[in-house]
């Protein structure tokens, strides 16, 4: 089930939303990067035109989601006298753009609230966020992370991604050796085993899964690794336990791996890390 491939990634890899605004938006807005946070907007009424990029523009004139996954610069302009009703949220991946979830997402997602299949959310979510009550700001917060969570699922039961993980969890096969890992990423996994799971052969299996998810399987799986590697040193988890999470035999092994995907040890990366809070 696709809820189930999703649980074990927003277990290791989290997102957390805070609102910042609610209410009309009239004429231009510019809406800017800052550090590694992304935004959602969530339109209740209102025709929008959206620029983002390089000279592109689209108009969104039906309630829509319109889901930024990392920093980009982008610009709302409505009517100036009528408007557009939404709530609009920062959006936060822990490891932020190097989240593995978050490098899945299209870099810009733009869908219709009616395919959502979240109306008791979104009713929730607009009643609190236009609203004055007691804990609001909290709830409206919880309400956004919901919603990410049903924007995930709704891209990959669509098949909305064009590739990358998503795209790899939304393929009926490739999706059981992709959970398989996920679960246990300590193992020690041969593309035999994977395709295995997949009910695929050897070579078939590798050929699919660098054609929908743009890498080979065996790069897959180191990056995903380190990347739970560098949330365990987030958290401050020592080296030799990473090590041992990840399915290497070593603080060295580990190392190594690290450094040839990262560029830097796991400690210095660490170090960069807190002096850059």
């Amino acid at each position: 089930m696709q809820s189930d491939r999703l649980e074990m990634l927003l277990r290791r890899f989290s997102v957390t939303a805070r609102m910042f605004h609610s209410g009309p938006l009239c004429g231009v807005t510019d809406f800017y990067e800052h550090e590694d946070l992304g935004q959602l907007h969530v339109i209740k009424r209102g025709a929008v035109v959206i620029d983002y990029g390089k000279r592109k523009r689209v108009r969104v004139e039906q309630p829509s989601a319109v889901f930024y996954p990392r920093p980009l610069r982008h610009r709302f302009i409505t009517d100036r006298d009528k408007g557009a009703d939404m709530a609009c949220a920062n959006v936060s991946f822990n490891l932020g753009s190097i989240n593995p979830l978050a490098q899945a997402i299209p870099p810009v997602v733009i869908l219709p609230l009616a395919d959502l299949e979240a109306n008791g959310i979104l009713d929730a979510l607009f009643g609190e966020a236009f609203a004055q009550r007691c804990g609001r700001q909290h709830v409206v917060n919880r309400l956004f992370e919901v919603v990410i969570i049903i924007i995930l699922r709704t891209l990959m039961n669509r098949s909305l991604a064009d590739g990358g993980m998503l795209a790899g969890m939304a393929h009926p096969q490739l999706a059981k050796a992709l959970l398989a890992f996920h679960e246990a990423p300590a193992r020690a996994w041969s593309l035999d085993a994977l395709a295995s799971r997949a009910g695929m052969s050897r070579s078939h299996f590798a050929a699919m899964f660098h054609q929908i998810i743009g890498t080979t399987p065996a790069d897959y799986l180191a990056k995903y690794r380190i990347s739970i590697a560098q949330d365990m040193l987030r958290r401050d988890q020592p080296i030799k336990l990473i090590a041992e999470k990840v399915g290497y035999s070593s603080s060295a092994a580990l190392s190594r791996a690290f450094s040839g995907i990262c560029g830097q040890t796991p400690r210095a990366w660490k170090q960069q890390l807190s002096t850059s809070k």
